[in-house]
């Protein structure tokens, strides 16, 4: 089994930065691609970023160029960096990961959360 624990978020100003990181531990073959996710008041759950094992990124349009998504795959971590924060990215961001379980058999977890505020 795999968690992810998240680390906290915040209140950020319009035009401010924050990071955030997610930590996968347990018992597992391979973390393969991680990305986050995130979900605004009211709204569904939508793509923020996804990193590759390998490092190819993937970003959700409105989101490029001011965030940043990076893995550490030694520490099993993945980190969003998040610039230009605007008060439509307030929303709880969630980290989620694919790992192996044993080859040929994956699973998928997700963080639980955490809120980041974004105030003009």
């Amino acid at each position: 089994q795999v968690q992810l624990v998240e680390s906290r978020g915040g209140l950020v100003q319009a035009g401010g930065s924050l990071r955030l990181s997610c930590v996968a531990s347990g018992s597992f073959f391979s973390i393969n691609t991680m990305g986050w996710y995130r979900q605004p008041p009211g709204k569904q759950r939508e793509l923020v970023a996804t990193i590759t094992r390998g490092g190819n990124t993937n970003y959700e349009d409105s989101m490029k160029g001011r965030f940043t998504i990076s893995r550490d795959n030694a520490k099993n971590t993945v980190y969003l960096q998040m610039n230009s924060l605007k008060p439509e990215d307030t929303a709880v961001y969630y980290c989620n990961a694919g790992w192996t379980v044993v080859p040929g058999i994956t699973r998928d977890a997700w963080g639980q959360g955490t809120l980041v505020t974004v105030f003009s």
